[in-house]
């Protein structure tokens, strides 16, 4: 059983509650737009961090991110990118990545709206974490903490971390 702590769009602005909600899990997952290496390098002396870069991200981050993150945790293939879209709207980057790589679960942030969908189409959990920094239009900074068990996603909450 693997707890992730997902999080995404923090422009370079870490709340302090963000270490208390993830106390408990076993790794930090960044949808993109980390904002400063400086923020990436807290996220990853807490817990082990996986990332990709988004937008906003300077050379920094893209030297250590991806822009686009295959991997398998537990018996769970898991697909990350930064402006990726959602069901029936996925970026034309996603899509083909979706379909070749079949993952069970697909990561994005960038809209800052939050989302937890399934995609029946292509069988995929779709997740975005809102956005967690204070920077842009959404209105509540927001966190997703699940758990991976075998092929088992569950246990999903969303978490409010206050106004922008």
């Amino acid at each position: 059983m693997t707890k992730i702590g997902l999080i995404s769009d923090t422009h370079g602005w870490l709340d302090e509650a963000v270490f208390t909600h993830f106390a408990q899990c076993d790794e930090i997952w960044h949808a993109g737009d980390f904002g400063d290496a400086a923020l990436a390098d807290r996220l990853k002396a807490f817990k082990p961090l996986r990332g990709v870069y988004g937008n906003i991200d300077g050379q920094d981050i893209r030297m250590e991110y991806p822009e686009v993150l295959q991997f398998t945790c537990e018996h769970v293939r898991v697909l990350m990118i930064h402006i990726g879209g959602y069901p029936n709207r996925y970026s034309q980057l996603a899509k083909q990545h979706i379909q070749t790589y079949q993952p069970q679960l697909f990561i994005s942030g960038h809209s800052h709206i939050l989302k937890v969908m399934y995609d029946d189409k292509y069988q995929c959990l779709h997740m975005n974490p809102g956005a967690a920094g204070k920077h842009g239009w959404h209105k509540v900074r927001t966190l997703i903490r699940f758990v991976i068990d075998g092929s088992d996603m569950k246990q999903c909450e969303v978490i409010e971390l206050g106004k922008r």
